[in-house]
Parts: C-alpha cells; sequence; structure tokens
C-alpha cells in the first residue's frame, strides 16, 4: 500500500487462491506482469489464516477446490470483512454458482479460458473500491482519535499547526479571532475551542452577523425587556446571554452595523450586555470568537469595522487555510463527505477514477470544504461524469451476467467458426433463443466465418 502524489491510497496485493499449479504459476507471473504484487496459496486454509480485517488488498479464488471452495471463501470472507472484494474463477459449468455468489457478496467472477485483459479490469475497479474502504476507515479512526470536525482533519502541516494551537488556548481566558476564507471550516474551529476547554458543558452560540435582520441587530444580540418598543410584547434573552458559561462565535464580524459594535465593544471589556429597556446592566461570563472573511484590518481601514474593537479583538489570531495550502488532505476529506450521501448504485460506493483524483488534486476550491462538499454530493448521486477507463464498465449483477453471456457467444463462434448449427449444439440452445441473443448483443455470425 502507497501514498501516490494524489494522496489517495493506491493497492497493487492480490491474494490468489488456486488449486491447480501450473494455472496459478501462469496467472500470478501475468499479474506481476501488470504491475500487481501477488501472494499464492494453493488451498484457501492457509490463504484465509493470512487475510485481516484490514487487508490491503483483494481475493481471486478458484470457485472449485478440494477442501474450502471459492463460496466457502467467500462466506468467511464476508464474516470478516464484507467490503473486501472477492473474484471468483470459474469453469462454463459453473456459471450458476457464479451468479448465486455474487447475490452473495462477490464483486465479479471470470471464466475459463478468459482473456486476462477481462480480469484486469476487474482487479482494478477492485483495487480501487478496496482503497476508497481503507481511506473512508482510516479517515474515521482520526476523527475518533482527534475528536473534532471534519475541517480540522488531515495530516498536512498547516492543519497540524493549526490543531496545536487549539489545544494549547482552548482553556486559555482571551477572545480570539478566527480569520479564513469562506468555506474553509471557521466554525469548526470555533467548536474545537470550546469543546477543548473549561466551558464545553456550558452552551456554545453561534451567530451569523450577516444574517441579522436589519433594525432588530440590538434585540438579537442583546435582548429587550418586555414593553421596551412596539411590538416588544414578552421578554426575550439575547444570543450573547444565552452564551453565558460557554461561548459566543460571532461568525462575519465585519458585516454587523458600527451602532451594535459600540455595545459588543462593552460585552468585550466588561462582559456586560444592556439588553434594550433594561433599566440595569446584567453581567455575563463566556469567551467571544469571531470570525471574518475579509481581511478585518483592511475592513477597519475602510471604515466598515472601529478600531477599538479590531484591536479588543486582535488579541489572538487564528488562521484557517484554504484547501489549496493542505491538499494532502483532500483525498481523506473527499471520502469521508461521500459516506455522508447517498450513492449509486444501491448504496455501493462510487469509483473515484484515477481522473476524479486529478481533479481533486488539481482544482483551486475557491469555495474551500463547502464548494468539496458540494462536489462529493453530485457525485455521489452520478451527476459528476469525470472520463475514465472505467466508466464503461457495468457494475450491477445483471449487466454483468449480460456481459459474461456475451462473451460466452462471442467466444463460441470464433471457435466454430460462426457455424450457428455447431453454436446451438455445444450451448445446448434452441435457434430461437440463439438468434434473439445474438440479436440483443448486436453479434453477427458472419463477422466470424473465414473469408475467402
Amino acid at each position: 500500500m502507497s501514498q501516490p502524489s494524489t494522496g489517495f491510497t493506491r493497492l497493487t496485493h492480490v491474494t490468489l487462491i488456486e488449486d491447480d499449479d501450473d494455472f496459478r504459476i501462469a496467472l500470478a507471473e501475468r499479474m506481476e506482469l501488470a504491475g500487481l504484487t501477488v501472494s499464492v496459496y494453493a488451498n484457501a486454509e492457509t490463504a484465509l489464516a493470512e487475510i485481516g480485517a484490514d487487508h490491503a488488498g483483494i481475493i481471486v479464488t478458484d470457485l472449485r477446490m478440494p477442501g474450502l471452495d471459492g463460496r466457502q471463501v467467500l462466506s468467511r470472507i464476508q464474516s470478516l470483512d464484507p467490503a473486501l472484494p472477492v473474484i471468483l474463477i470459474t469453469g462454463h459449468g459453473d456459471v450458476t454458482d457464479a451468479v448465486s455468489a455474487m447475490r452473495e457478496g462477490a464483486y465479479d467472477f471470470v471464466t475459463k479460458p478468459f482473456a486476462f485483459e477481462r480480469l484486469q479490469d476487474s482487479l482494478n475497479r477492485a483495487l480501487d473500491k478496496r482503497a476508497l474502504v481503507l481511506d473512508n476507515r482510516r479517515l474515521t479512526a482520526l476523527a475518533s482519535e482527534a475528536g473534532m470536525e471534519l475541517p480540522l482533519l488531515g495530516n498536512s502541516p498547516a492543519i497540524r499547526n493549526l490543531r496545536a494551537t487549539i489545544a494549547q488556548i482552548a482553556d486559555a481566558r482571551m477572545d480570539v479571532l478566527i480569520e479564513g476564507e469562506t468555506g474553509t471550516g471557521k466554525e469548526a474551529v470555533a467548536r474545537a475551542l470550546h469543546s477543548g476547554g473549561r466551558r464545553r458543558p456550558h452552551p456554545f452560540v453561534a451567530v451569523n452577523c450577516g444574517a441579522l435582520p436589519e433594525g432588530l441587530i440590538e434585540s438579537e444580540l442583546f435582548g429587550h425587556e418586555m414593553g421596551a418598543f412596539a411590538g416588544a410584547t414578552r421578554h426575550r434573552i439575547g444570543h450573547v446571554e444565552r452564551a453565558h458559561n460557554g461561548s459566543l462565535f460571532l461568525d462575519a464580524v465585519e458585516t454587523m452595523p458600527l451602532s451594535a459594535q459600540v455595545k459588543l465593544l462593552r460585552v468585550l471589556e466588561e462582559r456586560e450586555i444592556h439588553p434594550i429597556g433594561a433599566h440595569q446592566p446584567r453581567h455575563v461570563d463566556l469567551r467571544i470568537m469571531a470570525s471574518a472573511s475579509d481581511d478585518l484590518a483592511q475592513a477597519m481601514a475602510d471604515g466598515r469595522v472601529r478600531e477599538d474593537l479590531y484591536y479588543r479583538l486582535n488579541v489572538v489570531r487564528l488562521r484557517v487555510p484554504p484547501m489549496r495550502e493542505r491538499r494532502e488532505d483532500i483525498p481523506l476529506m473527499f471520502a469521508s463527505l461521500l459516506t455522508r450521501v447517498p450513492s449509486r448504485p444501491a448504496g455501493e460506493m462510487p469509483l473515484i477514477t484515477d481522473t476524479v483524483r486529478a481533479h481533486l488534486m488539481e482544482h483551486d476550491w475557491p469555495g474551500n470544504i463547502r464548494e468539496l462538499a458540494h462536489y462529493a454530493q453530485r457525485f455521489a448521486l452520478g451527476l459528476e461524469t469525470a472520463p475514465s477507463p472505467h466508466t464503461d464498465q457495468p457494475s450491477s449483477l445483471g449487466d454483468r451476467v449480460a456481459r459474461f453471456e456475451a462473451s460466452i457467444l462471442n467466444d463460441t463462434l470464433n471457435e466454430t467458426g460462426g457455424n450457428v448449427v455447431e453454436a446451438m449444439e455445444r450451448l445446448q440452445i434452441p435457434r430461437k433463443t440463439l438468434y434473439d441473443k445474438l440479436k440483443k448483443y448486436g453479434i453477427q455470425p458472419s463477422n466470424y466465418r473465414a473469408k475467402p
């Protein structure tokens, strides 16, 4: 298992279980020539003893073997890890069993004799699928270990430094300014600060300053008393007071009107609020975290942010890096996002092709994590199609059986030189059935006859 420049796991390992010595040796050599790493076993018992739940590879096994056969291998693997792909090698007479095995969870099957390219295609797709599963598991384990949200996951230097700073100041008694582009996850950083400190049991109140209704901003933030103004029919607790003993996160603080900034400055300096209509100010104990999508210093220079508010907020600054500065984190974040949306078909994990991987790593993602999340949703639902060597390959059981049936017809006609009567006898099917299937797959017997 390796990590290529795209940041995705690249798997090349195949466990081959085959009791026919000559065939096993020949097939293993062909796989190795294709750049795969192969472990060969003459019996299933020995192979299964070497396979764990997080096996970094896939299984290729003969269906008919002494001792444990291919379907028993499949059953054992399914019990160990249902997401571990098993490809079956069958004879012509075992097709019914192979189809049944597909219904039981086999990834694919090929029938002897087969062109290696047919197996190689299935191997590549199965390895890609297994790599995605392992990437997802690694991300889940990292999330569990870190106890943090998606934007803080990853192993890039920028995000490691950010996590270290959060851990260092999480319990400090100081307000924090969080800077970063739109969609980078500034609220996730604020939540991590709250969750990592002594205020964790108390409320975390997030306020989007740009979405506060005009004319009611002071009431929304600081509250009001009943009868304080026309329509004030009841006492209202504002967002600041709701965060008492906890944390208040002010997103897009630069969009707050200057009149509200004056009152916010009092909260920052005195830890007091004065609701509209109240006779006395009220004390609040809270930590304030503010975020800005723009350069707050420039907003101050433009007159949109009060100078005293800027310097009061600018005690500790955290910068959340954009996606283009942490590209090595993108694959795992994308894999995690895929697990959060419906996928196709029938819940299967979508295949991340090399083309998709290249797009993930080369695109600048100006919308950052938010844009990546939207792309993951479209990709999982099949709304994002990228050219790929594998996009024309069917994946459903019906499609795979149809592909197998067409290959049998092609092989038989090739062996009989396009002789339909002989093909009927070999396949043991009526003439009408044969012609129906030839029509279905667009196969012309004349194309297999020797030219004079």
